[in-house]
């Protein structure tokens, strides 16, 4: 009598999807009442993003800050929506290039 003999077979297993991501480079309106709170640091501890500062304007009246952020798309959403959320408006940098 042969003896069976058990053949195993690896699961397979699905790969994983990567999300989406990309930077987007963005103005960012400060009102008064916003100037002083670390609105950027608290951007980058609540959602899971690069933050990169490009430039900035700061008077007592208003805060302009050209902000890059990096990561997935629904985290950069997210993102937005919170500022929009706690009163910075937030518009998109517009970058023209010419052709030479």
């Amino acid at each position: 009598m042969a003896k069976a003999t058990k053949t195993s077979v690896a699961p397979k297993t699905a790969k994983p999807v990567a999300a989406k991501s990309g930077k987007r480079r963005l103005w960012l309106m400060y009102p008064p009442k916003l100037i002083q709170q670390p609105v950027i640091w608290e951007l980058g501890n609540k959602f899971k993003l690069i933050t990169n500062l490009r430039q900035a304007s700061v008077t007592d009246e208003i805060g302009v800050v050209c902000l890059e952020l990096e990561g997935e798309r629904d985290q950069v959403k997210a993102a937005i929506k919170w500022l929009e959320k706690i009163g910075v408006k937030v518009e998109p940098v517009e970058i023209n290039v010419m052709e030479s």
